[in-house]
């Protein structure tokens, strides 16, 4: 898995991932990675959203490792709902740090128009992680959305919204939930060879 031929798509969340960011870090850290780019970050259109992740996976034919914050992991299982067979089988799995809850009733307007958040099991493995005090999405409630979506779920103690504001810039922690990821997809692999 940690070869040449995955492709790493940074999905970044509302208002997207400065350069402070682990988003960002990350992007310039991992090869062959790039960046889902949206054409509006601040008042996000879920079509909008899953169109732009949708045409990130079909630029390219080579397997797709998803690492979405926020938002963006409210996309990510908007679009596994919807997606095409040939897509989905591109993407061997997803990273979802801090789910934004869009259903929570302090969830800003914008973002309202992401809600129901699907609770399709997704079809690639996936690894959830919040923390237990995200002011965007609760403990519990992550946790409820890792079991729909069928994923290995983390909650780390004190981190916020795993952003910037929460002092996560680098976030060196988080790649050992991407190296988790990463081996649990070579055991998936290796059952199905």
């Amino acid at each position: 898995m940690r070869n040449e031929s995955i492709r790493y798509l940074i999905v970044p969340g509302w208002q997207g991932s400065p350069d402070d960011h682990w988003q960002t870090h990350w992007q310039n850290s991992l090869p062959n990675s790039a960046r889902v780019e949206q054409a509006d970050w601040i008042t996000p259109r879920r079509e909008d959203w899953v169109a732009a992740l949708e045409h990130a996976i079909a630029a390219d034919t080579s397997p797709v490792i998803l690492i979405a914050h926020s938002l963006g992991c409210i996309t990510v299982a908007h679009w596994a709902a919807h997606a095409s067979e040939t897509l989905l089988q591109q993407v061997r799995g997803a990273l979802l740090v801090a789910p934004a809850d869009v259903e929570r009733p302090a969830c800003a307007p914008a973002l309202r128009n992401f809600a129901p958040i699907p609770q399709n099991l997704l079809p690639f493995p996936s690894q959830v992680v919040t923390s237990d005090n995200d002011p965007a999405v609760s403990a519990p409630r992550a946790m409820q959305l890792a079991r729909a979506w069928g994923a290995e779920a983390g909650v780390l103690g004190g981190a916020g919204h795993i952003n910037v504001k929460s002092g996560h810039r680098r976030w060196e922690q988080g790649f050992a939930y991407l190296y988790r990821l990463q081996s649990r997809l070579e055991q998936h692999a290796l059952r199905r060879a």
